[in-house]
């Protein structure tokens, strides 16, 4: 079986909210007890625990949590939803994934591969939902995407790079030389780095890596890169998103324009991207959990859900294209969307 799609929805008001999301604490899970355990089936009176473990704060990870409440909002289901924010630090990702599962859960979202990785350490029994995760298979979190095998599944964000690439050599013609700029703790950014650099070869495109192990280094490492590089790529790199104004900030005021893997970049200042529509992504996680809650669905048997290249968005920021001097009518008249403030 090959991997499934989701299908379009319009939620782009679920793009431009951000979730509301819970203190790094030890509450656990909140919920009343539930006397059917998981995936038994939808009982009256029954109120679903749910544990949600997001790596840390930025536009694409909040309109996935959101889109994923949302979605079990409409199943009609009872819930408690724990809302942890482990602020991009591992020890805490442990903790709380730790905290959750010895609180029994019936249920946990972890958003982005660390607090997946986190939540699979502490518990091979509770069923787990990953979202905003480039490739579940290559991060070692299934045993493959068509059939994951254990007790977590999920949704994929795997980019449309080679489309990204194509958007640059659009917007960026005379670039003869990209930094792919990534933090080296996320393995799934230098996954599309890979993809963009195999791109940029083909189109003979000269390129060079630029990387970070935390956000104290993003600064000085993106000072030196724009006076080597035409352009800037950042995929979809947590350290990278929640830093991206400062990103922009700095690359824009050179002249580099940044293509970008989502549209939360792009709102922040970078120039394009055609991006996962990360609401719709947390959604469709929402309602693979709400198959195992109450449909006795098995994590094992459900494959990674992705996003086909055309049901992706494309975005563009005229207020940074204004000030690099960069022409967008050419995607405008594509139907790209102004992502501006």
């Amino acid at each position: 079986m090959g991997h499934m799609n989701i299908s379009r929805r319009n939620f782009a008001a679920g793009l431009a909210g951000t979730f509301a999301l819970g203190a790094l604490g030890i509450a656990g899970c909140s919920g009343e007890d539930n006397t059917d355990a998981a995936g038994s089936g939808a009982a009256a009176g029954t109120t679903y625990k749910i544990g949600v473990l997001q790596l840390t704060q930025h536009a694409a990870l909040d309109a996935a949590n959101e889109g994923f409440i949302a979605a079990l909002d409409d199943s009609g289901i009872s819930y408690d939803a724990d809302q942890q924010n482990a602020s991009n630090d591992q020890n805490a990702c442990q903790t709380i994934a730790q905290t959750f599962a010895n609180d029994g859960c019936d249920l946990i979202l972890a958003i982005g591969t660390p607090a997946a990785q986190a939540v699979l350490g502490a518990t091979t029994d509770i069923p787990v939902i990953g979202t905003a995760i480039t490739d579940f298979a290559a991060s070692g979190l299934v045993d493959s995407n068509d059939a994951p095998g254990g007790n977590l599944t999920g949704t994929s964000d795997m980019n449309p790079v080679a489309d990204q690439m194509k958007l640059l050599e659009e917007l960026v013609p005379d670039a003869q030389n990209v930094g792919l700029l990534f933090c080296t703790s996320e393995s799934n950014s230098e996954i599309q780095v890979s993809m963009a650099e195999k791109e940029l070869d083909a189109a003979g495109i000269g390129h060079e890596r630029y990387t970070v192990s935390s956000s104290n280094e993003i600064q000085s490492v993106v000072e030196a890169m724009v006076s080597q590089v035409d352009a800037i790529y950042a995929p979809t790199d947590n350290t990278i998103s929640a830093a991206m104004a400062q990103v922009a900030s700095i690359a824009n005021a050179a002249g580099v324009p940044t293509i970008c893997g989502e549209v939360g970049e792009v709102e922040a200042g970078g120039l394009a991207s055609v991006s996962i529509n990360y609401y719709e992504l947390g959604y469709s996680a929402g309602e693979m959990a709400v198959q195992i809650l109450t449909e006795d669905a098995d994590p094992a048997e459900m494959p990674i859900v992705t996003m086909s290249a055309d049901e992706c968005d494309l975005v563009y920021n005229q207020e940074t294209a204004d000030e690099l001097g960069i022409d967008v009518s050419a995607i405008v008249e594509q139907g790209a969307e102004d992502v501006s403030a």
